[in-house]
């Protein structure tokens, strides 16, 4: 099942990407030392559902109730970027892929991101080199423009991301 995140979810959330930041520190530009220092209030408020808020998190869950995915989606407010959103904080544990539920974040995402009248296409980064990652994106019509060379320091290496957009007016 995947649903909207709300408040009360601020914990197992925060548990889920602290791990997510720690197991797989090339896939994400945070990292568990800088945000396990931030209160549980930051959590909270990164999935707060108010009707403006910025970012909308969905998680996915088993069916006993456990938070076992995320997806993000950022929605910019300057005017001449609010047709972009940004899909961030894509994680799936590892015992729970196979299960469809990386596919269910994603239609998650993107339905939120067509149900703003604002918003034409959504962005995201991915790894250079997950290509798992990177077929799911395209099967949900992403397609890459670029890729950031150095784009994330992890400890004496850089790993590149590569930069992909989804047009939601195609279906």
């Amino acid at each position: 099942m995947v649903r909207r995140l709300q408040p009360n979810d601020a914990a197992p959330y925060r548990a889920l990407m602290l791990d997510a930041y720690a197991r797989h520190p090339d896939a994400f530009t945070s990292s568990a030392a800088e945000r396990s220092t931030l209160p549980l209030l930051w959590w909270e408020a990164r999935i707060d559902t108010a009707p403006l808020a910025r970012e909308i998190v969905f998680g996915a869950f088993t069916e006993d109730g456990m938070l076992c995915g995320a997806a993000g989606l950022s929605l910019e407010t300057r005017e001449k970027a609010r047709h972009k959103a940004q899909l961030f904080g894509m994680v799936v544990l590892a015992q729970q892929r196979a299960h469809g539920l990386g596919a269910a974040l994603i239609e998650a995402v993107l339905a939120e991101a067509r149900s703003r009248d604002s918003v034409r296409l959504v962005q995201l980064t991915v790894s250079d080199g997950n290509e798992s990652a990177r077929r799911l994106y395209e099967r949900y019509g992403f397609v890459p423009f670029g890729v950031e060379p150095m784009a994330v320091a992890v400890g004496e290496r850089y790993v590149a991301k590569v930069h992909m957009w989804c047009d939601l007016r195609t279906p």
